[in-house]
């Protein structure tokens, strides 16, 4: 799995320094809604709750906003979110997935496509670019919790099939068959998660530098700008890096 989304790992090194705090908790509250709407309000018994929650305490959101998004999901019983992806080319053909999660879809596919165009890119169907790819569970802890050499033991005995640790996070593998499973195995030493969820992990880098690299780049960052937009991968990286 070496060829795991160099872009993913980008937005969870830097993001909050490049985003809005509002931006980043409005996305991580619609989360928590949804994932308290489809299943227990209790995260214990609620793997995605729990995640969703553990990845909003990652990044500071305040318990009050917590508990507003999970009361949301009693709420406004008639408003129903979707998760659709959508599948496209950016510039020097760099393959995106871009994640949404919506309540109007029809808005959400206009802007999306929109947004394709206005930077260099093209909207494509369903399968069009997911071919590049490969999902994988992936679970993100930070340095301050465990070192890297107890993070190794303990992914290898939950069953992880990658473990590797960068400056600022562990990042930790699975088939995503076994996400939850082997999460909830490493959660009886460590509590405090930055993320866990499916991620789309590139077969096959593009890559690019200079002024190319940043036309690329602007597409990405323009997708995650909107509301509706959980989630990009791509396979581009850095030629420089």
């Amino acid at each position: 799995m070496a060829g795991h989304s160099h872009w993913a790992g980008i937005k969870h090194k830097k993001g909050k320094a490049d985003k809005q705090r509002s931006k980043i908790f409005s996305k991580l509250s619609k989360e928590i809604t949804v994932a308290a709407k489809l299943g227990a309000k209790d995260p214990e018994m609620n793997p995605r709750l729990r995640s969703a929650i553990q990845s909003a305490r990652s990044s500071n959101m305040p318990k009050d906003n917590i508990e507003r998004a999970i009361s949301k999901s009693d709420l406004n019983k008639n408003v129903n979110y979707e998760n659709l992806r959508y599948e496209g080319f950016g510039p020097e053909k760099i393959a995106v997935i871009v994640e949404t999660l919506t309540d109007n879809k029809n808005r959400t596919a206009s802007n999306v496509r929109t947004i394709f165009q206005k930077n260099g890119g093209n909207l494509g169907t369903t399968g069009v670019a997911s071919h590049n790819f490969k999902q994988v569970g992936v679970i993100r802890i930070s340095k301050k919790e465990i070192s890297d050499e107890k993070m190794l033991e303990l992914a290898i005995e939950a069953g992880a099939e990658e473990c590797t640790s960068n400056e600022i996070f562990h990042e930790i593998l699975s088939s995503k068959e076994n996400l939850y499973k082997v999460k909830s195995l490493i959660e009886k030493n460590i509590s405090n998660f930055i993320f866990t969820g499916i991620e789309w992990v590139t077969l096959n880098h593009v890559k690019l530098n200079g002024e190319k690299y940043k036309s690329a780049t602007c597409l990405l960052e323009a997708l995650e700008e909107d509301d509706d937009v959980q989630n990009v991968f791509t396979n581009l990286i850095n030629k420089d890096n």
